[in-house]
């Protein structure tokens, strides 16, 4: 099971919210670190605000995009 954290950026659906979750690559050739962004759609029970860090989860799918949800 797969759980990942990140930050709220959008809740404009219903019991669906945007999570961004940044994480810190190494270029392979220049040993530079830089930042790489990725956007999941979430299922979201909870009800959370934009700005909140939370994790969440693999699941089955539950719609077309939607294949996460939020645990805390």
């Amino acid at each position: 099971m797969r759980i990942l954290t990140g930050k709220v950026v959008s809740h404009k659906l219903p019991k669906m919210a945007v999570v961004a979750v940044e994480r810190m690559v190494i270029h392979p050739i220049y040993l530079k670190r830089y930042c790489r962004l990725k956007k999941y759609h979430v299922h979201d029970e909870i009800g959370v605000k934009v700005g909140e860090t939370v994790k969440f989860v693999a699941c089955k799918p539950i719609s077309k995009f939607k294949k996460w949800r939020i645990v805390k």
